[in-house]
């Protein structure tokens, strides 16, 4: 058997729900390739390494284990980093295409995450979690909710999630205002919000939701100043990425009650250790990065694997 005809092995990381091989038909790639599960997650770069050592294809979650130029200079084996949605920050792509790592991505659509992001301005405006944990103990009606209706939504983005935030913010009867650095009123109205400057955003917003993508002009875009100008009535959800809020200057706002609440999805260390403070805040109500977690973009992401690794075996056989 050639070099180019014996299987490649194919480690698939992070399959924390263990639905990766359900999710598409891998028998596709026929005896092409073996593919090994892993669905626990190793945040060490050393033990990432070491697992890795037999596996010419690697397929990793989108942000989840980072292939940085120190991992990836320590896999000599590795020719393919196939990575699901259109973009992923923990790659270091330049690193990949100077030891000739080819790096495919997957398709992607948002609705999952803005479906999840009212869901976590329901629950937490509602309190939908303290009232489940006071119904199953025996209790009834333990608070009382926040309205939506005639409340304003702040949305700090206002891309393609954010446009869809503010249509259904609309639905709800909301008033809509949006702010990013480079957004216009124009744009702004076309979407149906109405653009204010950032501190304007922070001072009248009831639910202020953050629409961004994680940059270094985004990173700790929210911190102590920002939150200060918060209602106390008012809540902020964060379904982008944990960083463009300084954790420390959360954490302090929530402790002070500066701020009613916050749902948050993302974190800045993912997994989030068990004793970290975040786990312990009455009025935060936390969710384990599942925005993205659903059946349709599971699928989407897991078939698009399968096809970019079929894609790559047909040029390696030909080459």
């Amino acid at each position: 058997m050639s070099a180019h005809s014996a299987p490649v092995n194919i480690a698939v990381l992070d399959d924390y729900q263990n639905v990766a091989l359900s999710m598409a038909d891998w028998s596709a790639l026929g005896g092409r390739a073996r593919v090994t599960v892993f669905n626990d997650h190793l945040a060490d770069p050393d033990a990432v390494i070491d697992r890795l050592q037999p596996f010419e294809i690697v397929c990793v979650m989108r942000e989840r284990t980072p292939m940085t130029r120190a991992i990836i200079e320590g896999l000599p084996r590795l020719r393919l980093i196939a990575s699901t949605g259109a973009r992923n920050a923990s790659i270091d792509a330049k690193a990949a295409e100077e030891h000739g790592i080819q790096v495919v991505h997957t398709g992607y659509f948002p609705t999952p995450t803005i479906e999840m992001s009212w869901a976590l301005i329901l629950a937490s405006a509602r309190g939908l979690v303290e009232e489940n944990a006071s119904f199953r103990s025996g209790g009834w009606q333990r608070r009382i909710g926040s309205d939506l209706h005639g409340r304003t939504l702040g949305l700090f983005g206002l891309g393609n999630i954010g446009g869809a935030m503010a249509r259904i913010g609309q639905a709800f009867g909301m008033n809509v205002i949006a702010w990013s650095q480079n957004l216009t009123a124009e744009r702004a109205e076309t979407a149906g919000a109405t653009w204010v400057s950032k501190e304007d955003l922070f001072r009248q917003a009831d639910i202020l939701s953050i629409h961004l993508v994680l940059s270094g002009r985004t990173r700790g875009l929210v911190g102590a100043a920002e939150l200060a100008l918060m209602k106390p009535t008012a809540r902020l959800v964060n379904t982008s990425r944990g960083p463009i809020v300084v954790e420390a200057d959360l954490i302090a706002a929530l402790k002070n009650k500066t701020i009613a609440g916050a749902a948050i999805d993302v974190f800045d260390q993912e997994p989030l250790p068990a004793d970290h403070p975040l786990r312990s805040l009455p009025n935060l109500l936390a969710t384990p990065h599942i925005g993205y977690v659903s059946q349709n973009l599971y699928e989407r992401f897991y078939r698009d694997t399968v096809d970019n690794i079929l894609r790559w075996l047909d040029d390696r056989a030909s080459s």
